[in-house]
This record gives structure tokens, sequence and C-alpha cells, in this order.
């Protein structure tokens, strides 16, 4: 059964209050998966659950990811490692995909990864070797998929489990986008780099969120 198929397994979204978080949570629970909305506190989980409708429910990040199969972390670079280190008792054996790109205000046009080469690698230091660690959906504009209108934008998918990434590639296709297969967990290191290059362009060129397409493909993999 692939991710389209499996409507019962239950996804999380932490930090699903956010930007990213609730047009990730929007879509899902538009395409019919089981959501739950996850947040600092339960009271604005279950507010942004009660809006959005579509049965999904709203806790705090913690019970978010303890009742999920996969763990969606959307949070700031900031709440970043707090959030993966209060979730680390309740996701062994889980997948998690780790949404986070190491953005340094006030300078964020330029690109500043953490010592351990990427957010994703970080992830994976904190969660420790028994969870399975995808990253992706960092160079997507969140104004733009909290709406109804296509997103012409790839979505890169890493890491190191080619089954954990087809999950996660699956799950990008249904929220209506391109999910492509991008390699090795390290590779992370790109997209979040890129998200600081994107500002930039759209900032010079005045672009309402510029994004990636890549050009003579015909299959993820």
């Amino acid at each position: 059964m692939n991710s389209f198929e499996n409507t019962s397994e239950v996804i999380a979204v932490l930090g699903g209050t956010g930007n990213l978080g609730s047009a990730i949570a929007r879509r899902l629970a538009m395409a019919g998966r089981n959501v739950i909305i996850g947040s600092r506190t339960a009271e604005s989980a279950e507010n942004a659950a009660q809006a959005l409708g579509h049965n999904a429910r709203g806790m705090a990040n913690a019970d978010a990811a303890r009742g999920a199969d996969i763990v969606i972390v959307t949070v700031p670079f900031s709440a970043h490692e707090a959030t993966l280190r209060e979730i680390a008792p309740h996701v062994a054996g889980k997948l998690v995909v780790d949404t986070t790109v190491p953005l340094v205000p006030p300078k964020v046009m330029r690109v500043q990864l953490p010592k351990e080469g990427s957010a994703a690698q970080r992830a994976q230091a904190i969660l420790g070797e028994g969870v399975s660690i995808v990253s992706g959906f960092h160079n997507v504009a969140a104004h733009k998929l909290i709406t109804d209108e296509e997103i012409d934008c790839d979505v890169l998918i890493f890491g190191d489990e080619k089954a954990a990434r087809e999950r996660i590639v699956a799950l990008a296709e249904l929220m209506g986008m391109r999910g492509i297969h991008a390699g090795a967990l390290a590779n992370s290191a790109a997209a979040e780099a890129l998200t600081s290059v994107l500002i930039f362009i759209n900032k010079t060129y005045s672009a309402d969120g510029a994004g990636i397409r890549l050009t003579r493909l015909h299959t993820a993999e």
C-alpha cells in the first residue's frame, strides 16, 4: 500500500499553526488524510484544527508526535532543537520529515548552515538512528501552498532510505506538487541553502514566491 492509498495513516504536522505547517496540514486534510495539527500549546492547535475542519485534530507537539505514524516538523530554525528534543521519546521507529531551513535573522539571504552540515542532519543526530529522517519542502512558498492554486514547483526529497523517501514523494504529489528523489540526507544541505538564494532572488526580481522546476525529467529516480 502506498501513501496515496493509506488514508488511515496518521500524519502530525508540528508547527502546524505556522505558515508552512498550516499550508501542508490543509493540503493533506483536503486530500482526505488523517491529520493532527501540533503546536506549542494544545489550545492553539485545537483552534487551528477547528478552523481547518476536514476532521483535523489539534494537540500539543509531543502528544501529536506520540499519536502519529508520520511526523512533519515545520518549526522555525530557532525552535528546531527544542522541538526535536521534546518529541524524541515519541518518534522511535517512526518517519520524521524535517522541513526546517537554517535561516538566521537578520541575514536570511545569506547561507548559514549548522555545524552538522544541514538542519536535517542535526535532526538525525538529535533523534538518533532509530528514527527514519527524510527532509523536503524547503523551497515551496507557503503563501502559495495555502491556496487552491496549482503549485509550479518541484519538491526535492532527501533521505538515506529510498522507501522512506518514496512515501514522502507520494505525499508531495498528493498535495499537488511533483516530488523528486534527491539522494542522501546529507544532500539536504543543497536545498536548505537554496532557500536563502531564493529569498534573495525574490527580493531582487520582485518575484512572488519563486521556486524550482527541474527540466527534461521523466522519472523521479
